[in-house]
């Protein structure tokens, strides 16, 4: 369950990283309360996720998550340029995360 709990806090950080684009310095109203939704649920699931998980590997795999997450809401969104290179780093994190699931120890 603690992977499920995870997989979460990494989607609403994807949630909180991408509406803080659209709060404009906090000055709009939805964006701001969907961000501060996200951000909390996104450390709750991760404190949840916590109970058999290691912290280096919670860590790494919940940012990884965001990053990974955020690029694609980035570029299909956002309209932000996808590279050759963009795409090859993103493979690689992807593996890098999927790797740390398989050599956990919990």
């Amino acid at each position: 369950m603690s992977w499920f709990y995870l997989v979460i806090a990494g989607l609403f950080e994807v949630g909180f990283a991408s509406s803080l684009k659209l709060t404009e310095g906090f000055t709009k109203l939805w964006p701001s309360v969907i961000f501060f939704i996200c951000i909390i649920a996104s450390f709750h699931f991760l404190e949840k996720s916590l109970a058999d998980i290691p912290i280096g590997t919670a860590y790494a795999v919940w940012t990884g998550i965001g990053i990974v997450g955020t690029i694609i809401v980035g570029i299909l969104f956002f309209k932000e340029p996808l590279t050759l290179w963009r795409m090859f780093f993103l493979t690689t994190l992807i593996a890098s995360i999927v790797g740390l699931k398989f050599v956990s120890s919990h």
